[in-house]
């Protein structure tokens, strides 16, 4: 008889039954029953977590319970595990191996007396959250108004010196005004659309001016021409910055993206995209985030300039963030969107505080060192804040142009000039207009009516 035949054959519905019932003998048999205890691990469990957790207080005297007994209304417990001096010597005599000398009586190893249970719920008791009473402003006024566009004017940028300011407007031309007496220095055209974001170098003698031709132009100051063209934009690019201290800088536009340039070799570094609709703003700082943008799509996005990418979205919005800005002292930014003006504390985004009240389309946000955060809305209201506490301090309402329409008194871009002493507003009765504060104003004539809220805390 051969090997072969040895071999007992069986169908594979056999094997099949066979395998399983092994299966279930090695894993199933037992699985209701609990293992025996291990009397062993058990204790040896119970010593890691009672030295654990009960440490400093696990071999105490017995001294202290006499002591509770004399005063039954305190609780009488070692500071942090130290004990008076009889209490060391006791405690050390359950250690084995272990001498302490006596140590001196001081008010550190003394035993503390604790409030009573009653004192201590009362302890417990959480306080309301207090808002910082708001800081005293002067309120601002008119001060000068500039005509001399023939469209809407739509964005502000001031120079470093504190010198003049320039203007973009719907005309597709670019003013350059005297700060000091509201004078028209310059003209600049090459833009075939409305020009929408401007920014001026700190460190060259150059303005960047973007529109919504999708053109991007670095202009030469000393020359009053135009340099250097950045290509790349699909769409109408509706606002610039600079970065504080790397030469490079970023815009933002219709296309639903930010990109950032190479000042010089006018090359695109990053396309940061993520956005689903229209980006209104994008701001930078030397600091992170480096880079952030608003949205219509309304959220806020906080980028990582060295990767390229998101490192945070703020959902909080409900509607369109049009507006970005940074404190120029405190480590914190401002959003401004239809529903709600929010402020946030940076690196991560945090939501610290709400300014609700502006109930209008807020296009622009300015603030200065001085923490007056100003927001400007599409029917020509501005409101006026107190930065810390959230304080309307002031509502001003632009008037228009003699011979304009009031449906025309809309704000387009605010900001303060270099000093903060002056507030400079664009607006879509084609004029420039210049706020200061009221020198004559005192806190008796204008007190700070001031409410408690805690609406300021509510995250949207």
């Amino acid at each position: 008889m051969s090997s072969k035949d040895d071999v007992v054959k069986h169908t594979v519905h056999t094997l099949v039954f066979r395998s399983l019932k092994r299966t279930y003998d090695m894993f199933v048999a037992e699985q209701g029953f609990m293992p025996e205890k291990d009397e062993l691990s058990y204790k040896l469990k119970l010593a890691i977590k009672a030295r654990d957790q009960y440490g400093p207080v696990l071999h105490m005297p017995l001294e202290d319970v006499k002591v509770k007994k004399h005063a039954p209304d305190a609780v009488i417990h070692p500071v942090m595990g130290a004990l008076d001096p009889a209490s060391e010597r006791a405690s050390s005599k359950l250690v084995p191996g272990k001498t302490v000398e006596d140590p001196e009586p001081t008010p550190d190893n003394q035993l503390a007396v604790l409030p009573s249970p009653q004192e201590q719920a009362k302890a417990l008791i959480k306080k309301a959250p207090t808002l910082p009473k708001p800081k005293w402003h002067p309120p601002w006024k008119l001060f000068r108004v500039i005509s001399g566009h023939l469209g809407w004017v739509r964005c502000i940028a001031v120079d470093p010196t504190n010198e003049w300011f320039c203007t973009g407007s719907s005309d597709r031309t670019i003013k350059i005004w005297e700060l000091a007496t509201g004078k028209l220095k310059l003209s600049l055209t090459g833009h075939i659309s409305a020009v929408r974001g401007m920014v001026v170098s700190p460190r060259q003698p150059y303005l960047f001016s973007c529109g919504e031709d999708k053109m991007v132009k670095c202009w030469d100051l000393e020359q009053n021409k135009a340099i250097r063209h950045y290509h790349g934009h699909l769409s109408g690019v509706y606002s610039i910055d600079l970065h504080p201290t790397i030469d490079i800088l970023a815009t933002c536009g219709r296309d639903a993206t930010a990109r950032i340039w190479d000042m010089r070799t006018k090359a695109c570094i990053h396309t940061l995209s993520g956005h689903s609709n229209t980006v209104a703003d994008v701001k930078c700082q030397a600091a992170e985030p480096q880079v952030i943008t608003g949205s219509h799509d309304g959220t806020i996005k906080l980028w990582d300039l060295a990767a390229g990418k998101c490192r945070a979205t703020l959902t909080n919005h409900k509607k369109s963030v049009r507006s970005l800005v940074f404190h120029p002292k405190l480590y914190s930014f401002a959003s401004a969107s239809p529903d709600n003006v929010k402020l946030w504390k940076c690196p991560d985004g945090v939501f610290w505080q709400n300014l609700s009240g502006h109930n209008a389309i807020i296009n622009s946000l300015a603030v200065n060192a001085d923490n007056v955060l100003v927001s400007a809305a599409d029917n020509g209201s501005m409101y006026l804040w107190d930065w810390t506490s959230g304080y309307n301090f002031q509502k001003l309402q632009a008037a228009v142009q003699p011979g304009s329409l009031d449906s025309e008194a809309g704000i387009y871009a605010v900001q303060f000039d270099m000093s903060g002493s002056r507030l400079i507003t664009a607006e879509a009765d084609k004029t420039v207009k210049i706020y200061k504060e009221d020198d004559t104003a005192t806190e008796e004539s204008h007190p700070v009516i001031w409410k408690k809220s805690l609406n300021t805390k509510k995250t949207y």
